[in-house]
């Protein structure tokens, strides 16, 4: 289905309603505009915020996921490099 639009001031463009319906387009929503051979393609976008770990929790998170003994020796030796003491991290009972 291709419909006609006009670009207005400042580059806006008005997507069609049964289209903005279509693909949950909302006031506010994020798009993706990328160049593309034919023209321009316009995507529904998603925005996750990205999560920070201190350093305690990523020691966590070596310690608890280590598969087995070698791999938890490698997990001990990076929180050390971390400059934690290993013994006082929370984790999971091996």
């Amino acid at each position: 289905m291709a419909v006609s639009t006009r670009k207005g001031r400042r580059g806006t463009v008005v997507i069609p309603a049964e289209l903005r319906r279509r693909y949950g387009l909302e006031e506010g929503s994020l798009v993706i505009a990328e160049p593309t051979e034919e023209g321009i393609l316009l995507r529904p976008a998603v925005a996750v915020p990205v999560e920070v770990h201190s350093p305690e929790r990523k020691a966590e998170f070596l310690l608890s996921n280590a598969v087995d003994e070698r791999d938890y020796e490698r997990a001990l030796a990076a929180v050390r490099e971390l400059g934690l003491d290993p013994e006082t991290i929370p984790q999971e009972t091996r």
